[in-house]
Protein backbone atom coordinates (compact mmCIF):
# COMPACT_ATOMS: atom_id res chain seq x y z
CA UNK A 1 0.00 0.00 0.00
CA UNK A 2 1.50 3.46 -1.29
CA UNK A 3 1.52 6.07 1.40
CA UNK A 4 0.15 9.28 -0.14
CA UNK A 5 2.80 11.86 0.14
CA UNK A 6 6.04 9.65 0.19
CA UNK A 7 4.30 7.62 -2.25
CA UNK A 8 4.27 10.03 -4.56
CA UNK A 9 7.50 11.66 -4.34
CA UNK A 10 8.70 7.93 -5.18
CA UNK A 11 6.62 7.66 -7.95
CA UNK A 12 8.18 11.73 -8.43
CA UNK A 13 11.65 9.96 -8.44
CA UNK A 14 10.72 7.28 -11.02
CA UNK A 15 9.05 9.32 -13.64
CA UNK A 16 12.59 10.77 -13.86
CA UNK A 17 13.98 7.55 -15.09
CA UNK A 18 14.09 7.09 -18.94
CA UNK A 19 14.01 4.09 -21.09
CA UNK A 20 16.09 5.07 -23.71
CA UNK A 21 14.66 2.62 -26.06
CA UNK A 22 11.43 3.83 -25.80
CA UNK A 23 11.85 7.35 -24.85
CA UNK A 24 9.35 6.78 -21.86
CA UNK A 25 10.13 6.87 -17.85
CA UNK A 26 9.50 3.63 -16.91
CA UNK A 27 6.60 4.30 -14.78
CA UNK A 28 4.49 5.46 -17.72
CA UNK A 29 6.19 2.54 -19.68
CA UNK A 30 4.60 -0.32 -17.40
CA UNK A 31 8.23 -0.91 -16.32
CA UNK A 32 7.54 -0.60 -12.60
CA UNK A 33 4.37 -3.30 -10.71
CA UNK A 34 3.57 -3.48 -7.97
CA UNK A 35 4.91 -0.25 -6.36
CA UNK A 36 4.36 -0.47 -2.12
CA UNK A 37 5.76 2.31 0.12
CA UNK A 38 5.43 0.92 3.37
CA UNK A 39 5.05 3.07 6.85
CA UNK A 40 8.83 2.85 7.72
CA UNK A 41 10.02 4.29 4.19
CA UNK A 42 10.67 0.61 2.78
CA UNK A 43 9.77 0.59 -0.69
CA UNK A 44 9.29 -2.46 -2.80
CA UNK A 45 8.19 -3.27 -6.54
CA UNK A 46 8.47 -5.06 -9.36
CA UNK A 47 10.92 -4.31 -12.29
CA UNK A 48 10.03 -5.82 -15.75
CA UNK A 49 13.40 -5.96 -17.78
CA UNK A 50 13.09 -7.03 -21.55
CA UNK A 51 15.58 -8.49 -23.37
CA UNK A 52 15.99 -5.07 -25.18
CA UNK A 53 16.55 -2.83 -21.88
CA UNK A 54 19.65 -1.79 -20.63
CA UNK A 55 20.19 -4.00 -17.71
CA UNK A 56 21.18 -0.27 -15.74
CA UNK A 57 17.85 0.85 -15.39
CA UNK A 58 17.58 -1.26 -12.54
CA UNK A 59 19.70 0.28 -10.70
CA UNK A 60 19.32 3.87 -12.10
CA UNK A 61 15.44 3.31 -10.76
CA UNK A 62 17.08 1.73 -7.63
CA UNK A 63 19.45 5.25 -7.16
CA UNK A 64 16.17 7.63 -7.43
CA UNK A 65 14.09 6.21 -5.57
CA UNK A 66 16.99 5.78 -2.41
CA UNK A 67 17.54 9.48 -2.82
CA UNK A 68 14.08 10.26 -1.81
CA UNK A 69 13.92 12.00 1.47
CA UNK A 70 11.85 8.97 3.75
CA UNK A 71 12.77 6.22 1.90
CA UNK A 72 14.40 3.62 4.61
CA UNK A 73 15.08 0.35 1.88
CA UNK A 74 14.63 -0.83 -1.53
CA UNK A 75 13.46 -3.69 -2.73
CA UNK A 76 13.68 -4.63 -6.24
CA UNK A 77 12.13 -8.07 -7.71
CA UNK A 78 13.30 -8.31 -11.81
CA UNK A 79 10.82 -9.97 -13.53
CA UNK A 80 11.02 -11.14 -17.79
CA UNK A 81 7.85 -9.91 -19.47
CA UNK A 82 5.10 -11.78 -19.62
CA UNK A 83 3.29 -13.02 -22.98
CA UNK A 84 -0.42 -12.14 -22.73
CA UNK A 85 -2.90 -15.09 -22.09
CA UNK A 86 -4.00 -16.03 -26.21
CA UNK A 87 -0.78 -14.47 -27.57
CA UNK A 88 0.42 -16.89 -30.72
CA UNK A 89 3.49 -18.94 -29.85
CA UNK A 90 6.30 -17.59 -31.27
CA UNK A 91 7.92 -19.74 -34.31
CA UNK A 92 10.82 -22.11 -33.38
CA UNK A 93 14.03 -20.55 -34.81
CA UNK A 94 17.03 -22.57 -35.65
CA UNK A 95 19.84 -22.12 -33.10
CA UNK A 96 22.63 -19.61 -34.78
CA UNK A 97 26.05 -20.54 -35.63
CA UNK A 98 28.39 -19.22 -33.22
CA UNK A 99 30.27 -16.03 -33.96
CA UNK A 100 34.02 -16.01 -34.10
CA UNK A 101 35.72 -13.93 -31.32
CA UNK A 102 39.32 -14.15 -32.19
CA UNK A 103 40.20 -11.27 -29.41
CA UNK A 104 39.02 -13.59 -26.88
CA UNK A 105 41.35 -15.98 -27.55
CA UNK A 106 40.98 -19.75 -25.74
CA UNK A 107 37.30 -19.79 -24.57
CA UNK A 108 37.21 -22.31 -21.24
CA UNK A 109 33.67 -22.88 -19.98
CA UNK A 110 33.19 -24.37 -16.51
CA UNK A 111 30.73 -25.78 -15.68
CA UNK A 112 29.57 -28.16 -12.87
CA UNK A 113 26.25 -30.60 -12.79
CA UNK A 114 25.21 -28.90 -9.22
CA UNK A 115 26.00 -25.48 -6.94
CA UNK A 116 28.06 -26.07 -3.88
CA UNK A 117 30.87 -28.17 -5.88
CA UNK A 118 33.44 -24.80 -6.20
CA UNK A 119 32.74 -24.02 -9.78
CA UNK A 120 33.78 -20.63 -9.27
CA UNK A 121 36.81 -20.73 -6.95
CA UNK A 122 38.30 -23.52 -9.68
CA UNK A 123 37.40 -20.47 -12.68
CA UNK A 124 39.07 -17.86 -10.28
CA UNK A 125 41.79 -19.30 -9.38
CA UNK A 126 42.54 -20.86 -12.93
CA UNK A 127 42.14 -17.45 -14.31
CA UNK A 128 44.49 -15.68 -11.71
CA UNK A 129 46.79 -18.83 -12.03
CA UNK A 130 47.04 -17.88 -15.90
CA UNK A 131 47.65 -14.25 -15.98
CA UNK A 132 50.18 -14.80 -13.42
CA UNK A 133 51.78 -16.69 -16.23
CA UNK A 134 51.68 -14.30 -18.18
CA UNK A 135 48.84 -14.69 -20.39
CA UNK A 136 46.07 -11.96 -20.91
CA UNK A 137 43.10 -13.49 -19.62
CA UNK A 138 39.25 -12.31 -19.33
CA UNK A 139 36.83 -13.89 -16.76
CA UNK A 140 33.09 -13.48 -17.66
CA UNK A 141 30.59 -14.45 -15.14
CA UNK A 142 27.72 -16.32 -16.54
CA UNK A 143 25.99 -17.37 -13.52
CA UNK A 144 23.50 -14.91 -13.99
CA UNK A 145 21.52 -16.12 -10.73
CA UNK A 146 24.43 -16.36 -8.28
CA UNK A 147 26.86 -14.18 -9.43
CA UNK A 148 29.56 -14.25 -7.07
CA UNK A 149 32.88 -13.03 -8.86
CA UNK A 150 32.97 -9.96 -7.60
CA UNK A 151 33.50 -11.06 -4.05
CA UNK A 152 35.76 -13.58 -4.59
CA UNK A 153 38.23 -10.97 -6.71
CA UNK A 154 37.51 -8.01 -4.23
CA UNK A 155 35.19 -5.90 -6.65
CA UNK A 156 32.36 -5.45 -4.83
CA UNK A 157 30.71 -1.97 -4.98
CA UNK A 158 32.72 -1.13 -8.13
CA UNK A 159 30.90 -0.77 -11.50
CA UNK A 160 31.98 -1.23 -14.53
CA UNK A 161 32.34 2.36 -16.70
CA UNK A 162 31.13 2.74 -20.33
CA UNK A 163 33.20 4.78 -22.47
CA UNK A 164 32.06 5.47 -25.98
CA UNK A 165 29.03 3.61 -25.39
CA UNK A 166 31.41 0.22 -24.74
CA UNK A 167 31.53 -1.47 -21.31
CA UNK A 168 34.71 -1.63 -20.22
CA UNK A 169 35.24 -4.81 -17.42
CA UNK A 170 36.89 -4.66 -14.43
CA UNK A 171 40.28 -5.33 -13.26
CA UNK A 172 41.74 -7.13 -10.46
CA UNK A 173 44.76 -9.56 -10.12
CA UNK A 174 45.63 -9.16 -13.73
CA UNK A 175 42.36 -9.96 -15.16
CA UNK A 176 39.97 -8.52 -17.07
CA UNK A 177 36.66 -9.41 -15.49
CA UNK A 178 32.80 -9.16 -16.33
CA UNK A 179 29.88 -9.68 -13.93
CA UNK A 180 26.27 -9.10 -13.54
CA UNK A 181 27.24 -8.76 -10.05
CA UNK A 182 28.67 -5.58 -10.56
CA UNK A 183 25.84 -4.26 -12.33
CA UNK A 184 23.04 -5.14 -10.40
CA UNK A 185 22.98 -5.11 -6.62
CA UNK A 186 23.30 -8.62 -4.76
CA UNK A 187 19.59 -8.09 -2.94
CA UNK A 188 18.05 -7.72 -6.42
CA UNK A 189 15.80 -10.97 -6.69
CA UNK A 190 16.16 -11.78 -10.40
CA UNK A 191 12.73 -14.15 -12.04
CA UNK A 192 14.68 -13.94 -16.05
CA UNK A 193 13.51 -16.37 -18.89
CA UNK A 194 15.45 -17.73 -21.56
CA UNK A 195 15.72 -14.83 -23.94
CA UNK A 196 16.94 -12.12 -21.35
CA UNK A 197 20.07 -14.31 -20.54
CA UNK A 198 20.71 -14.31 -23.77
CA UNK A 199 20.69 -10.79 -24.30
CA UNK A 200 23.09 -10.65 -21.21
CA UNK A 201 25.45 -13.24 -22.33
CA UNK A 202 25.66 -11.57 -26.41
CA UNK A 203 25.70 -8.09 -24.26
CA UNK A 204 29.27 -9.63 -22.12
CA UNK A 205 30.91 -10.93 -25.39
CA UNK A 206 30.06 -8.47 -28.12
CA UNK A 207 29.53 -5.36 -26.10
CA UNK A 208 31.89 -5.46 -23.09
CA UNK A 209 35.88 -3.94 -24.47
CA UNK A 210 37.54 -7.07 -23.55
CA UNK A 211 40.46 -5.48 -25.97
CA UNK A 212 43.14 -8.67 -27.36
CA UNK A 213 43.11 -12.16 -24.56
CA UNK A 214 45.10 -15.21 -24.51
CA UNK A 215 42.56 -16.51 -22.84
CA UNK A 216 38.79 -16.52 -21.71
CA UNK A 217 37.57 -18.33 -19.29
CA UNK A 218 33.84 -18.22 -18.41
CA UNK A 219 31.89 -19.33 -15.27
CA UNK A 220 28.95 -20.94 -15.85
CA UNK A 221 26.30 -21.26 -13.72
CA UNK A 222 25.46 -25.16 -12.92
CA UNK A 223 23.09 -27.43 -14.35
CA UNK A 224 22.84 -27.53 -18.27
CA UNK A 225 19.62 -24.66 -18.89
CA UNK A 226 19.72 -21.34 -20.98
CA UNK A 227 22.70 -19.86 -20.40
CA UNK A 228 24.95 -22.75 -21.45
CA UNK A 229 23.19 -22.91 -24.74
CA UNK A 230 23.61 -19.33 -25.20
CA UNK A 231 26.93 -19.06 -24.52
CA UNK A 232 27.65 -21.98 -27.01
CA UNK A 233 24.85 -20.27 -29.92
CA UNK A 234 26.89 -17.23 -29.15
CA UNK A 235 30.84 -18.22 -29.05
CA UNK A 236 32.95 -20.87 -30.31
CA UNK A 237 33.51 -22.53 -27.33
CA UNK A 238 37.31 -23.94 -27.27
CA UNK A 239 36.96 -26.15 -24.79
CA UNK A 240 34.84 -27.50 -21.30
CA UNK A 241 36.01 -28.59 -17.79
CA UNK A 242 33.63 -30.04 -15.17
CA UNK A 243 34.08 -29.25 -12.05
CA UNK A 244 32.86 -32.05 -9.34
CA UNK A 245 33.34 -33.22 -5.96
CA UNK A 246 34.15 -36.78 -5.09
CA UNK A 247 31.07 -38.26 -3.86
CA UNK A 248 28.98 -39.85 -6.38
CA UNK A 249 25.42 -37.55 -6.12
CA UNK A 250 27.49 -35.01 -7.12
CA UNK A 251 29.30 -37.07 -10.27
CA UNK A 252 26.24 -38.21 -11.25
CA UNK A 253 25.20 -34.89 -12.05
CA UNK A 254 29.08 -33.84 -13.70
CA UNK A 255 28.22 -36.80 -15.92
CA UNK A 256 25.04 -34.95 -17.46
CA UNK A 257 27.00 -31.64 -17.66
CA UNK A 258 29.66 -33.70 -19.49
CA UNK A 259 27.12 -34.77 -21.83
CA UNK A 260 25.52 -31.35 -22.55
CA UNK A 261 29.13 -30.12 -24.04
CA UNK A 262 28.56 -33.34 -26.26
CA UNK A 263 25.57 -33.01 -27.46
CA UNK A 264 26.05 -28.86 -28.48
CA UNK A 265 30.02 -29.90 -29.80
CA UNK A 266 32.32 -28.75 -27.22
CA UNK A 267 35.39 -30.84 -26.84
CA UNK A 268 35.85 -31.94 -23.04
CA UNK A 269 39.34 -30.77 -21.99
CA UNK A 270 38.65 -32.89 -18.72
CA UNK A 271 37.71 -33.30 -14.84
CA UNK A 272 38.67 -31.44 -12.30
CA UNK A 273 37.71 -32.75 -8.33
CA UNK A 274 37.35 -30.33 -6.19
CA UNK A 275 36.70 -30.89 -2.20
CA UNK A 276 39.53 -34.49 -2.64
CA UNK A 277 40.10 -34.80 0.63
CA UNK A 278 40.95 -32.57 3.67
CA UNK A 279 44.16 -31.76 4.25
CA UNK A 280 44.57 -30.72 8.05
CA UNK A 281 47.05 -27.64 8.42
CA UNK A 282 49.15 -28.48 11.20
CA UNK A 283 50.36 -31.91 10.54
CA UNK A 284 49.48 -32.59 6.94
CA UNK A 285 47.75 -35.26 6.93
CA UNK A 286 44.55 -36.26 4.44
CA UNK A 287 41.11 -37.31 5.56
CA UNK A 288 38.81 -38.09 2.68
CA UNK A 289 35.42 -36.58 4.08
CA UNK A 290 32.95 -36.95 1.18
CA UNK A 291 34.88 -40.01 -0.59
CA UNK A 292 37.16 -40.43 -2.75
CA UNK A 293 38.30 -41.43 -6.38
CA UNK A 294 34.53 -40.30 -8.09
CA UNK A 295 36.62 -37.24 -10.14
CA UNK A 296 39.06 -40.27 -11.18
CA UNK A 297 36.12 -42.26 -12.19
CA UNK A 298 34.39 -39.34 -14.00
CA UNK A 299 37.02 -38.97 -15.72
CA UNK A 300 37.90 -42.51 -16.99
CA UNK A 301 33.92 -43.23 -17.79
CA UNK A 302 34.26 -40.13 -20.52
CA UNK A 303 37.51 -40.89 -21.64
CA UNK A 304 39.25 -37.43 -20.55
CA UNK A 305 41.96 -36.38 -18.42
CA UNK A 306 41.23 -36.19 -14.81
CA UNK A 307 42.87 -32.33 -14.72
CA UNK A 308 43.79 -32.24 -11.32
CA UNK A 309 42.26 -32.78 -7.52
CA UNK A 310 42.15 -29.99 -5.50
CA UNK A 311 42.06 -30.93 -1.93
CA UNK A 312 39.84 -29.44 0.82
CA UNK A 313 41.23 -25.96 2.90
CA UNK A 314 39.51 -23.72 4.82
CA UNK A 315 42.13 -20.73 3.61
CA UNK A 316 40.87 -21.47 -0.17
CA UNK A 317 37.25 -20.29 1.49
CA UNK A 318 38.25 -17.36 3.41
CA UNK A 319 40.60 -15.87 1.04
CA UNK A 320 37.51 -16.01 -1.52
CA UNK A 321 35.54 -14.14 0.92
CA UNK A 322 38.43 -11.64 0.93
CA UNK A 323 38.97 -11.08 -2.73
CA UNK A 324 42.21 -13.05 -2.69
CA UNK A 325 42.90 -16.13 -5.42
CA UNK A 326 44.76 -19.06 -3.11
CA UNK A 327 46.33 -19.06 -5.87
CA UNK A 328 48.27 -15.94 -5.24
CA UNK A 329 47.80 -15.34 -1.65
CA UNK A 330 49.07 -18.41 -0.95
CA UNK A 331 50.73 -20.15 -4.05
CA UNK A 332 52.51 -22.95 -1.91
CA UNK A 333 49.79 -24.23 -0.33
CA UNK A 334 48.30 -27.54 -1.55
CA UNK A 335 45.15 -26.43 -3.30
CA UNK A 336 47.14 -23.25 -4.96
CA UNK A 337 49.50 -26.29 -6.10
CA UNK A 338 46.91 -28.33 -7.35
CA UNK A 339 45.33 -25.36 -8.95
CA UNK A 340 48.30 -24.00 -10.71
CA UNK A 341 48.91 -27.52 -12.00
CA UNK A 342 45.60 -26.95 -13.67
CA UNK A 343 46.74 -23.94 -15.14
CA UNK A 344 50.02 -25.69 -16.50
CA UNK A 345 47.92 -28.13 -18.00
CA UNK A 346 45.07 -26.40 -19.86
CA UNK A 347 47.84 -24.04 -21.13
CA UNK A 348 49.82 -26.75 -22.40
CA UNK A 349 46.59 -28.45 -24.15
CA UNK A 350 45.19 -25.70 -25.81
CA UNK A 351 48.40 -24.36 -26.97
CA UNK A 352 49.14 -27.89 -28.24
CA UNK A 353 45.69 -28.75 -29.99
CA UNK A 354 43.21 -25.98 -29.66
CA UNK A 355 40.97 -27.53 -32.40
CA UNK A 356 41.81 -31.21 -31.92
CA UNK A 357 40.42 -31.59 -28.13
CA UNK A 358 39.29 -34.88 -26.15
CA UNK A 359 35.60 -34.88 -27.03
CA UNK A 360 33.51 -36.97 -24.68
CA UNK A 361 33.08 -40.62 -25.39
CA UNK A 362 29.55 -41.97 -27.09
Amino acid sequence: MVHDDLGARVRAALESVVNPRLGRPVLDAGMVRDLAVEADGEVHFVFVLGPEDPGNLVRESRRAVQQVEGVTAVRIEVQAPVAPRGAPTPKAVSAPTPREHPHLGHVIAISSGKGGVGKSTVAVNLAAALAARGHRTGLMDADIYGPNLPRMLGLIGQEPPIVNRRIQPLEAHGLKVMSLGSIIERDVATIWRGPIITKIIQQFLGDVEWGQLDYFIVDLPPGTGDAQLSLVQNVHVTAGIIVTTPQEVAVGDALRGAKMFEKVGVPLLGIVENMAGFVCPHCGQRTDIFSAGGGKRLAEELSVPLLAQVPLMARVQELGETGSPVVLAEPDSPAALALRTLAERVETEAAASAVRLPIVAN
